[in-house]
């Protein structure tokens, strides 16, 4: 259902039902979310990779999953909802950088996942669609952190045609950042560019994207400098020598 590799400070989250085309169900919703509630607790991570087992990162919601919302009630249809809105969130609230390892194809509730990324690698021969309307249903979970990723511009179209795109357009859009031939290189490098950076202003740094536009932003770039880890990297860079972190 969900694997979780630990190496020092990275972890690697894996949707793991590839025979299933690593689609949401309840019980892999779930389990997403406490494995990212999990890891939003641990004060030694630096860095999340989220990836998918097989040759699809996330086709989106399982078929079985959907045939038996037609019995449920409109009550019930919330809860479960509620319950992928709760997912999402726990991904795009994780306190380190989320690394999307995008291979395949990233389907409906899929390519929100892709939104929820800090940072989205996708092979050129990715495929992207947000198909809720040619089910007669709309992307509302998804939605804020879809647009919040490439725009309302881009949002409109794709949300109301259910238009299939290649992975060169998501890049086009931002819902991708990179195109690779070889997606683990391109991973190490971007986890390699996280770690050499400050982990505490990593993290501040993020905090700081949420809190926009209401955040104190004046407070914020003070207490990072004088904070131990940011006179540091100050001295490091001024001493033209590696920061000690």
């Amino acid at each position: 259902m969900i694997e979780v590799e630990r190496e020092g400070a990275i972890a690697r989250v894996w949707l793991a039902r590839p025979e299933q085309r690593n689609a949401f169900d309840a019980a892999l919703i779930a389990a997403l979310r406490e494995t990212f509630e999990a890891l939003a607790r641990d004060a030694g991570l630096r860095v999340v990779v989220l990836g998918g087992r097989g040759a699809t990162f996330s086709a989106g919601a399982d078929l079985e999953w959907m045939r038996a919302s037609l019995e449920l009630s409109e009550e019930q249809n919330l809860a479960d909802a509620k319950q992928l809105e709760a997912m999402l969130a726990a991904i795009d609230a994780c306190p380190v950088p989320v690394i999307g390892r995008i291979q395949g194809a990233a389907m409906g509730g899929g390519a929100g996942l892709t939104a929820c990324c800090d940072v989205a690698i996708a092979e050129p021969a990715a495929r992207f669609r947000f198909s809720e309307v040619s089910l007669g249903l709309i992307p509302a979970t998804i939605a804020p952190f879809v647009v919040a990723k490439i725009g309302q511009g881009h949002a409109r179209r794709l949300f109301l045609t259910g238009h299939a795109f290649d992975a060169e357009h998501a890049r086009a859009i931002g819902l991708i950042h990179e195109l690779a031939d070889d997606l683990d290189a391109a991973v190490a490098a971007t986890i390699a560019e996280v770690l050499r950076a400050g982990p505490e202003a990593v993290r501040h740094a993020k905090r700081l994207l949420r809190e926009l536009p209401h955040g104190e932003l004046a407070a914020a770039i003070a207490e990072r400098r004088s904070s131990a880890e940011g006179q540091e990297g100050l001295r490091a860079f001024l001493e033209r020598r590696e920061p000690r972190w």
